[in-house]
């Protein structure tokens, strides 16, 4: 069995979101099937510079799916046979394909929160917002594939809600790399830090970070991510007198763990995530954070069974507390809990258990059996 796994996401020098999710399940893929003669492993690229971000595998070099020829990719991937195709993202052209197809949804943020990707031409940005104004446009993506993957059982459910596709949903999950030593620290109480990790877009909503400040005097907030200088701008506009923000426009994985290592809490007041990958590699690290009370959030820290219904409390003593994120007085209000140096140990001692229950090796493991289940029905068929 061939399979063709699509890396063109692949950011450099750096992974985003997506790019990570591709980048951990192939390595975990690669691992599983390193021994396995039953099955062929490969993958496509668009650009040399993404190699160095892969694991080594046999790699294709096709169109960039940005490329006016993404419609029309079949024509490139038949002539190398593969039995199924598996791409992170739900866009891969698939007209005249003759093989199996596996696409992902990873959220529907942009039907509620319709601000496009800023990496996106205008051309593309246009189309990207009418493409979110209904529904049945993704339905006709989807239902192109034979199956189709999500990355969390919130994400799973919302498709079902929305009848996205008729095909089968499995979820695959992210996951966070291992950290094989979480840190061991007693003093992160006391250390007055908080890091945020993700994009400054409007859903995102980081202002309300910056503006949880004003009740928490002594505290630095890191915003480790790239920002543009406007949006940089506006966030120190709205930050108050002799609070401290530090935007680190970019940091590396190694500086980026660090951070954390010093933090007293990872920090989001997202509105709206597929996943959250950011608190999951906190929490690897043994850093407890304070996020937006919403279910995505919930399941990921594992306070979606058995918690009260106190909005800001986590009464299984998990990892995370939780907060309005239309209220930054209430963020802070669920930071300072974690000033308790037991319920801030007790939140660092859960975060790597709760991390440990999504492994790319368990994902990779639940990709491939989609993966055997798609070949052997086409198989079937011959």
């Amino acid at each position: 069995m061939r399979l063709l796994f699509d890396a063109r996401y692949t950011r450099w020098p750096r992974h985003d979101g997506i790019s990570r999710y591709g980048a951990g399940l192939l390595t975990a893929l690669a691992h599983l099937t390193a021994d396995d003669d039953a099955i062929t492993l490969e993958a496509l690229i668009h650009d040399e510079r993404q190699i160095p971000m892969l694991p080594t595998v046999p790699l294709h070099r096709v169109s960039a799916p940005t490329s006016p020829r993404e419609p029309l990719l079949a024509r490139q991937l038949n002539p190398l046979r593969p039995d199924v195709v598996f791409s992170p993202m739900q866009t891969m052209g698939s007209w005249g394909r003759d093989y199996r197809l596996i696409l992902t949804l990873h959220d529907l943020i942009y039907y509620t929160h319709p601000t496009p990707p800023r990496d996106l031409s205008l051309p593309l940005r246009g189309l990207w917002r009418a493409y979110h104004t209904a529904y049945w446009p993704q339905r006709l993506l989807l239902d192109r594939a034979d199956a189709v993957v999500t990355v969390s059982r919130t994400t799973r459910d919302l498709m079902a809600a929305h009848r996205l596709t008729r095909r089968p949903v499995t979820v695959v999950s992210n996951a966070a790399d291992e950290v094989p030593q979480p840190p061991q620290r007693r003093n992160g109480h006391a250390a007055r830090t908080l890091t945020y990790m993700g994009a400054f877009l409007p859903y995102k909503n980081a202002e309300a970070l910056v503006r949880s400040l004003a009740w928490l005097p002594g505290y630095t907030l890191h915003l480790a991510s790239r920002i543009e200088p406007r949006e940089e701008a506006r966030l120190r506009a709205l930050a108050p007198a002799r609070a401290r923000v530090v935007f680190h426009r970019g940091i590396s994985d190694e500086d980026y763990a660090r951070l954390l290592d010093h933090s007293t809490a990872l920090v989001t007041a997202s509105r709206a995530e597929g996943y959250g990958l950011p608190i999951v590699e906190a929490m690897a690290r043994g850093v407890p954070v304070v996020v937006t009370d919403m279910p995505i959030f919930r399941e990921v820290t594992g306070a979606d069974a058995g918690v009260g219904p106190t909005v800001g409390t986590q009464a299984d003593g998990g990892p995370a507390e939780f907060a309005d994120p239309d209220d930054p007085r209430d963020f802070a209000r669920a930071v300072r809990r974690l000033e308790d140096p037991v319920r801030w140990q007790e939140a660092a001692q859960a975060g790597p258990v709760r991390a440990a229950a999504h492994t790319w090796e368990d994902s990779a493991r639940t990709l491939l059996a989609l993966v055997r289940s798609l070949a052997g029905d086409a198989h079937g068929r011959d």
